[in-house]
């Protein structure tokens, strides 16, 4: 409280001079200032927790053993496509490590700034508090959400495309391979994701604690 008051300005001194001869008001106030900081110390946890989750999720996708397993996963969805698996294979053999450069190189804090999740004050209900286990199934969801919308893929096809431009000789090749399996892809990643517990790979839930994407 005595931190609060050296905090405010001169029209708030002004208001507390006037209003600390009712100690009724002066009651109500404490319990204001109270359910502030407790609003602020909720947030410093949820911070805390993305920036935790987003560490362990970087490392993990960072890892050699990681990146070999989710290339093997994506080969093995190219031979469905029988014909076309080669340039299925091509095209994940290229991505694929661009996209865990990319990952590498995301800073914890900056994501979750971003994200409105490290606010210095934020009004959060108490509802919100959640464990990195319900906060990564929560993530899962909004990123079926985003691949479930036409936009969103349009968005990832145009990134690709640029992509390609810097393939030198196989630029018209690679975009070709992208409007071909580029859609298909998508559609592996939001059946990979509605499939798989990715939050229990991640280590965010334990194993006997697993909740499906469906139910988040």
């Amino acid at each position: 409280m005595l931190g609060a008051t050296w905090a405010c300005n001169a029209r708030q001194l002004e208001v507390v001079e006037i209003v600390i001869s009712d100690p009724s008001v002066v009651q109500v106030n404490w319990r204001q200032d109270e359910k502030v900081i407790e609003t602020v110390a909720r947030n410093d946890d949820v911070c805390t927790l993305c920036e935790q989750f987003t560490t362990e999720a970087v490392d993990y996708l960072s890892q050699n053993k990681t990146q070999t397993e989710i290339i093997e996963i994506l080969h093995k969805s190219c031979s469905r496509l029988r014909a076309f698996e080669p340039q299925c294979i091509t095209l994940v053999d290229y991505y694929a490590p661009l996209f865990f450069l990319e990952i590498s190189s995301v800073q914890p804090q900056d994501f979750c700034t971003k994200f409105n999740l490290c606010q210095k004050v934020a009004l959060i209900s108490s509802q919100f508090r959640e464990d990195s286990c319900s906060m990564c199934h929560r993530a899962i969801s909004e990123v079926l959400m985003k691949l479930q919308d036409p936009d969103t893929k349009l968005e990832i096809l145009e990134l690709l495309l640029k992509g390609c431009n810097s393939v030198q000789n196989y630029v018209q090749k690679c975009k070709r391979l992208v409007f071909e399996y580029g859609p298909l892809i998508l559609a592996n990643a939001e059946h990979f994701l509605e499939t798989t517990d990715v939050c229990t790979i991640l280590h965010a839930c334990d194993g006997g604690k697993q909740e499906s994407v469906a139910d988040s």
